[in-house]
Order: C-alpha cells, then structure tokens, then sequence
C-alpha cells in the first residue's frame, strides 16, 4: 500500500480528486446561475401581481362609468369604462379563465402573492447554501493551487 503524501492539513488530493472538486464546483455554478434566474422570474411575477390586485382596488374607487386605458401588450390600448357590477376574469392556470366576483379575486391575488413570497424566500435559501458550497470548494481549490505553487518553486533556484 502506497502511503499519500500529505501536507499541512492532511492528505494532499490526488489529481482525480482535483477535477472532481472542479467539476462539482461547476455544478454548484450553474444550479446558482438557474436558481438566480428563478428568483428574478418570481420576482416579476410578484410585481404583477401585487400591480394585478392594486388595479383592483383602484377600480372600486373609482367612479361609475370612468374613462381608462386597458394595456393590450406593445404599449397598445383600448379606451374602456368601469362597470362595478361586472365580474373579474381572473387566470387560474394552463390557459384557463375564471369569472369571480371583485372580492374575492383580489383575496386570491393577495393570497398569490403570499405563496410567491414565500416561494422566494425558499428559493434564497437554496441560493445561500448553493453560494456557501461553491465559497468552501472554491477555498479548498484555492489551498491546493498555492500548496502545489510552492511544492514547484521549493525545487527552482
């Protein structure tokens, strides 16, 4: 059995240990990356739909019969006017639309909003601990390079 060289904290990583660490370190990189853009994605669905239930509320204080401006996309827009007594289509998912009562739409909203809060606060989780690994890994790579530096110029004069 051969004996592994070891150094000033422990055994000295084989090369096939190195590029283990490099590739799981890469690994963590981009689950960090697509975690990173998750968090932005739910963000932005936040956004909407806090500005969704907002709207809402704006509608039942405005009066009977005011003139607005409903976004269509590409900054294009019909003129329309409020009518309190209508329902609220409301998307529930897969492409399917609801009619619900004001009320209620903007309680489903608000309730929304919620669980996307609580979605991100998961996802930073992950994202922290994603950050944490790839900072330890990074270190310990860092201790192998200078190690294996100084093992070169130790011979050199």
């Amino acid at each position: 059995m051969v004996a592994q060289p070891t150094g000033e904290a422990g055994p000295i990583p084989t090369e096939d240990q190195v590029q283990e660490d490099l590739i799981r370190l890469d690994a963590y990189r981009s689950q960090l990356n697509a975690a990173l853009q998750q968090h932005q994605l739910l963000l932005a669905s936040r956004q909407d739909h806090e500005r969704a239930r907002e709207s809402l509320e704006g509608v039942e204080s405005a009066s009977v019969g005011a003139e607005l401006l409903l976004p269509l996309g590409a900054e294009a827009y019909v003129r329309g006017t409020i009518d309190k007594s209508g329902p609220v289509l409301l998307g529930v998912g897969s492409g399917v639309v609801v009619s619900m009562e004001r009320p209620k739409a903007t309680e489903l909203l608000a309730q929304r909003v919620g669980q996307i809060d609580q979605a991100v606060k998961d996802l930073e989780g992950q994202i922290n601990a994603l950050d944490d690994r790839i900072q330890i890994l990074s270190r310990r790579l860092d201790a192998i390079a200078r190690t294996r530096a100084g093992d070169v110029d130790v011979g050199s004069t």
